[in-house]
């Protein structure tokens, strides 16, 4: 194993400012659980406490920050596993969210933890615990103090599916010394596209573009009788969501939504809000108050809308809805996955603004797998169209991206591959 390099002052002086994290660490977790924030119980794993029994054998830990990203490593993760059926997956993530979705998404021979903050005694708890084999980064989340501390006990580490668009360089740039520290940690960089691979080279790194983890991740599941009733009361209606939706998208959906109902007037749109606690104020956005899924209600033939407002549905709003726009293309969230409804045969639309996902909606707009919509009339437009084709090449499209997947996973094995010889 290759010798650590020693830390530059940036990382000097961060991993001495860590120790004062646990003097905030209890205030903070408490108000946060207050807010419903934070999960009722297993907060305590942010201070490296009541953490899991240590699955035995090989142990890969894959971090991921939040709901999306988190959902994307399943793909990874069954690769990895049918190759090497003796290893085991620790997964964590930091957002209460992310880790009630993926309890019911878990792929086999896989736990999930909350991310320890990254104070000194934290670390070393989650550390001593688990002991990993391998740490993988995934996308653009790094925390200092875990990656210095994993290298020091000789753990190899990768960055895979790096994301860094121009805004985000910009504040890398802020602390350059420290990032090129840390990725000199690396034994492994690579990056969903061409413009992540050139910003992280800015930053004194070389990456090999491998290209986005979520086309490579399965097909959402679904609970089957939920299913089955919905789709027992949709029938034969035209129905098409909106998805993880925000404000601007629900507001231009519904414009889009009333326009359609002239020609369809049985048509059904589901509203699933990326925040749910927002029903109130969907509710009182729509013409007609829609059924809400967390009271158990149904859409009736009358209601042109439904809310699905619970965590972890996208399955069986995608397995339903003919068509879905996809949420943050219409504000400054800048986008969401449109992997998931393409897996799912379910056409994809969006509006401009996708920089969080631009080559993943680039490869779809050019295999003609989704269809860009800049305006209100652009939505009824494509809602009307050919949305069986759209659909079609949209899968063929995810199944195509997925093979990168492949590769990536063989380095990655060969990585736990050089830890034991």
């Amino acid at each position: 194993m290759t010798a650590m390099p020693r830390a530059g002052l940036a990382l000097r002086a961060y991993l001495a400012a860590s120790y004062l994290i646990p003097l905030a660490a209890g205030p903070v977790l408490a108000r946060r659980r207050k807010r419903g924030k934070e999960h009722a119980t297993r907060w305590i794993e942010k201070q490296g406490r009541g953490l899991a029994p240590r699955p035995t054998g090989r142990l890969v830990w894959i971090n991921a920050v939040g709901l999306g990203e988190i959902l994307s490593l399943r793909g990874l993760i069954a690769r990895m596993a049918a190759a090497a059926p003796d290893l085991h997956f620790l997964v964590t993530s930091t957002t209460a969210a992310s880790a009630r979705v993926f309890a019911g998404q878990m792929p086999p021979r896989t736990i999930h933890q909350f991310l320890p903050l990254d104070a000194p005694a934290y670390r070393r708890r989650f550390l001593d615990h688990f002991r990993p084999d391998l740490c993988i980064w995934a996308e653009q989340d790094l925390w200092p103090g875990l990656v210095h501390d994993a290298g020091q006990r000789g753990i190899p580490q990768a960055m895979v599916a790096a994301r860094m668009n121009a805004a985000s360089l910009a504040r890398h740039g802020k602390a350059a010394g420290l990032y090129r520290d840390l990725y000199m940690r690396m034994a492994l960089v690579t990056a969903q596209d061409d413009d992540s691979a050139k910003h992280l080279s800015a930053l004194g790194t070389a990456a090999r573009v491998s290209g986005s983890l979520k086309p490579a991740a399965p097909a959402l599941d679904c609970d089957p009788v939920a299913l089955r009733d919905l789709q027992a009361v949709t029938g034969s209606r035209f129905v098409w969501a909106v998805a993880p939706s925000h404000p601007a998208d629900e507001a231009a959906a519904l414009a889009a939504h009333k326009a359609l109902r002239m020609q369809m007037p049985d048509a059904l749109l589901i509203i699933a809000p990326r925040h749910p606690d927002r029903r109130d104020a969907i509710s009182a956005a729509c013409p007609m108050p829609p059924p809400l899924k967390s009271q158990g209600a149904l859409p009736s033939a009358a209601d042109p809308s439904w809310l699905c407002d619970t965590f972890g549905d996208l399955g069986l709003v995608y397995r339903v809805a003919r068509a879905v726009l996809i949420g943050g293309t219409f504000d400054t969230t800048q986008g969401h996955n449109p992997w998931e409804a393409a897996q799912l045969d379910c056409a994809v639309l969006h509006g401009p603004e996708v920089a969080n996902f631009v080559a993943d909606f680039a490869a779809l707009d050019a295999a003609g797998g989704a269809i860009a919509v800049l305006d209100v009339a652009a939505i009824a437009s494509a809602l009307r169209g050919d949305l069986a084709a759209v659909a079609a090449k949209a899968k063929a499209g995810a199944q195509d991206a997925g093979r990168a997947t492949d590769h990536l996973a063989r380095d990655l094995l060969a990585l736990l591959k050089v830890r034991h010889d």
